[in-house]
């Protein structure tokens, strides 16, 4: 077979350009792009990128969505903006004392977010698009339009901590239709017993391994979006609150400067899901997803109450991104490692007070008799 010699790209159609580019993925479209006037161009098309961003956020399918997409500045920049990974290495190294409750400039309002330039931002600017993945095969989709429960209750969301639910009440009834469900056919391990479960645990490193979870937050009002999961598990525990239950964890780190005094908190995706049915049962193994939600937790552990949240989604949506997951393991073990710090330097405070009260009171006590007496 004889090939005809190639002077030039222009001198290829742009149809067979367009052809073969539809069938990459972002990042090689990206890099193609970067190659020459010509394929630069062609990569600026924006179906082409509304095909990979649909590939790899089925929810992005949605005609709302597309609308949505459309009017934060295209496809194109969505992808741009939610393909890397939030990542916050301004973790600072802990030193005693470097955490305070209530800092000096800091007033007790200011502390809770009782401040006026909340009322700029409004739980329902915000759009939660999530994605879950179980080896690579789409397991489920949803779009929230704003944040649920936020308008329930008069100034109740503002002071309460903040947290969004993937499912609702109905989602985790038995007997809803909606239920999200993982079987061997989407890949799982059979499971003979839930005893045997325990000892090699092989279910579990199957879906540390397989899971995958993208939670896009898009700011209708500042045109803006960000991916706050880590796609793949942080960490989890098994057996969680009984033997048939597994909680994994996603999240990122993300910035709160001028927000609350420990400038970071840490964005926790909590995933359970529940074996509902093994081998042993006469039916393939079957896992229920029984909870998917987003909290906020600062440095000592406490939940975030709604106002500050948004404030810190706000800015989160315009901070640092990366591509390389390592940086985003490197935030989180070293936001991980000052709040462990954090929490032994605080025992150790309160132990210190536990045997100062202990020596006061006996010395109390002496001075007591020694009067009596």
């Amino acid at each position: 077979m004889s090939v005809a010699p190639v002077e030039s790209i222009p001198t290829l159609s742009s149809d067979l350009f367009y052809d073969i580019f539809r069938r990459l993925d972002g990042a090689t479209l990206a890099s193609a792009a970067c190659t020459c006037a010509t394929l630069c161009s062609i990569s600026k098309e924006e179906s082409l990128w509304e095909n990979v961003c649909s590939s790899m956020w089925p929810s992005t399918n949605r005609e709302d969505v597309k609308s949505l997409i459309s009017s934060i500045g295209g496809f194109r920049k969505f992808y741009a903006d939610c393909f890397p990974i939030v990542v916050n290495k301004e973790v600072v190294e802990y030193q005693p004392n470097n955490y305070h409750e209530y800092p000096e400039n800091w007033t007790e309002a200011e502390y809770y977010g009782d401040m006026n330039e909340s009322e700029n931002i409004c739980p329902s600017d915000f759009v939660s698009i999530i994605d879950i993945r179980f080896k690579g095969k789409p397991v489920c989709s949803k779009v929230l339009w704003g944040i649920p429960n936020a308008n329930s209750y008069d100034g109740w969301f503002y002071n309460c901590p903040f947290r969004i639910d993937f499912l609702t009440y109905a989602d985790r009834d038995d007997n809803n239709d909606g239920c999200v469900y993982l079987s061997v056919s989407d890949g799982l391990p059979r499971v003979t017993s839930m005893e045997r479960e325990r000892k090699d645990g092989k279910l579990w490193r199957e879906l540390c391994e397989g899971l995958q979870l993208s939670w896009i937050i898009v700011n209708k009002k500042m045109k803006q979006a960000a991916n706050l999961a880590s796609w793949s598990p942080l960490g989890g525990q098994r057996h969680w609150p009984t033997d048939r239950d597994f909680v994994i964890r996603f999240g990122s780190v993300l910035p709160a400067k001028d927000i609350l005094p420990c400038q970071v908190v840490e964005c926790i995706l909590i995933m359970k899901f529940r074996v509902v049915h093994t081998e042993e049962e006469g039916v393939e193994t079957t896992l229920k997803l029984t909870e998917l939600s987003m909290q906020l937790e600062d440095m000592e552990g406490a939940h975030v109450n709604g106002r500050n949240s948004l404030h810190i989604l706000k800015d989160a949506l315009s901070s640092r991104r990366s591509k390389n997951y390592g940086e985003v393991l490197e935030s989180c073990h070293m936001y991980s490692k000052v709040q462990n710090e954090l929490k032994e330097e605080k025992m150790r405070n309160e132990s210190r007070l536990d045997r100062l009260c202990i020596l006061s009171g006996i010395a109390a006590f002496m001075t007591f008799w020694y009067c009596v007496l």
